[in-house]
């Protein structure tokens, strides 16, 4: 029989049994944080490169872009950040995006579903009453570590009403030195009364090299607009999307009809008396298609060389070659191309192969390629009539024959 225990003794199985329980312990805590590292990447918040791999570096310059760096490498070939950029970068992170129901905009266009921001919903500047600046492109909206600003637009789409502004906007996003709002501010027609601060706070966070854009189409017929962002910046780079201004017209009119189906006809509210042929320039639609009178506004307060008209037909016809131009005036390297574009037979429209942070293809919303009303051919004559004037005046002023008389 063994000897009893001393008095005061631990039994000798206790030191196991605590080194047992603590092993345990940081098995389950090797895999807590395991399993929260593997959800983290899942829900899509490690770092992922969507895209070519191109971009600016501190130094060198490109050609055709004074002042602006680019990645080492030649035509071609793949560009390698260098090592401050690329930790930059890699800092840019997929913000988990909420799912809304799709809202009208300013220029009737909507998209399916949109993507909503965390913290912006509800954010005062909409494009409409109760409409909120709440879009900011995937993937820049949540900087860690406090990297990227806010800075006021260096780039504004100013015009024109059912011009294209929408198309051109979401091509332009594709670029990854482009950073814009998705939703019209409407600072400088509707809420200039609030300050350049509370402007500035609704823009994207940006790197540097990045450019801050927004489009409010209303500003180009906005007579106090022209002032307003001069006294901002002179140098601010102002893009015009124009269309033949009868077709723009008649887009207006569809627009209108779809939300408030009992207004009167197009021909009624397009002339004053029509008999006698007399059109009516109050009516907006009429009035925002003439281009001349509004642009002298922009000329008094903006040398030409900083707007660029684009045009809205060959925006549908050659996306990638209007937004070479676009890329070129904007100073970008031109990285949209023909390999970003289909398109898409139902719509009559281009469409994006890959959206920004999306791997999936993206068209605008119903209202893009929308069937027009039947119009009488002679109103339309009588309608080109009236707008040819205004239209070789347009085109002296811009140095550009858009084709709109033919």
């Amino acid at each position: 029989m063994a000897p009893p225990a001393p008095a005061g003794a631990h039994p000798t199985s206790a030191e196991p049994l605590s080194r047992s329980i603590f092993r345990k312990f940081l098995l389950m805590l090797c895999s807590l944080l395991t399993s929260l590292y593997v959800f983290y990447c899942l829900a899509e918040r490690c770092q992922t490169l969507s895209g070519p791999v191109v971009g600016r570096s501190g130094g060198g310059k490109e050609a055709g872009a004074p002042g602006r760096g680019v990645p080492a490498g030649g035509p071609g070939e793949p560009a390698a950040w260098p090592a401050a950029a690329r930790g930059k970068r890699l800092l840019q992170v997929q913000p988990w995006p909420r799912r809304r129901p799709p809202a009208p905009r300013e220029d009737g266009e909507v998209a399916a579903w949109e993507e909503e921001p965390p913290g912006l919903a509800g954010s005062p500047g909409g494009s409409g009453a109760g409409s909120s600046v709440a879009e900011t492109p995937p993937g820049t909206l949540a900087l860690l570590l406090d990297e990227g600003s806010k800075q006021l637009p260096q780039a504004i789409i100013i015009g024109v009403k059912k011009g294209g502004t929408r198309a051109l906007l979401e091509f332009l996003r594709v670029h990854p030195d482009v950073r814009a709002v998705g939703a019209e501010p409407h600072f400088f027609d509707r809420s200039y009364d609030k300050g350049l601060a509370w402007y500035r706070d609704l823009m994207p966070r940006t790197l540097e090299g990045q450019i801050t854009m927004e489009k409010t189409p209303s500003y180009f017929v906005t007579r106090e607009a022209p002032a307003r962002i001069s006294a901002m910046s002179k140098d601010t780079k102002l893009l015009v999307v124009v269309r033949d201004p009868v077709t723009r017209a008649v887009s207006d009119y569809t627009q209108t009809l779809s939300k408030r189906p009992d207004i009167p006809s197009f021909e009624s509210l397009a002339f004053r008396n029509r008999t006698a042929g007399l059109v009516d320039r109050a009516w907006s639609a009429i009035q925002i298609g003439l281009y001349a009178e509004h642009l002298e506004r922009w000329l008094r307060h903006f040398p030409a060389r900083q707007l660029l008209f684009v045009s809205g037909e060959r925006l549908v016809r050659d996306p990638a070659g209007e937004l070479g131009r676009v890329q070129d005036f904007l100073g970008l390297k031109r990285i949209i191309s023909d390999k970003h574009f289909y398109f898409n037979q139902t719509k009559g429209f281009p469409c994006l192969k890959k959206a920004e942070g999306s791997g999936r293809p993206h068209c605008l919303g119903k209202t893009k390629g929308r069937p027009h009303p039947e119009i009488d051919g002679q109103v339309l004559r009588r309608l080109r009539d009236f707008y040819r004037p205004f239209n070789r005046k347009f085109y002296q002023m811009t140095g550009h024959d858009f084709g709109w008389d033919g």
